[in-house]
């Protein structure tokens, strides 16, 4: 009998954040989105690993 529903993410996102932008943060971060086709969540993701290799 097969499984019912979505198959395991290799790499589940469960953990949550909630952070506070001004309305021009905001802006900016929803006009990159829309230009790379991307969710702001991954947009933020990005950031972070780019803030982390310029630690290096």
């Amino acid at each position: 009998m097969s499984q019912i529903g979505r198959p395991k993410a290799e790499n589940p996102k469960n953990i949550r954040y909630s952070i506070r932008l001004d309305a021009q943060t905001e802006a900016k971060l929803k006009k990159y989105c829309e230009e790379h086709g991307i969710t702001k969540g991954e947009a933020i993701r990005q950031g972070i690993y780019l803030l982390l290799e310029g630690k290096k």
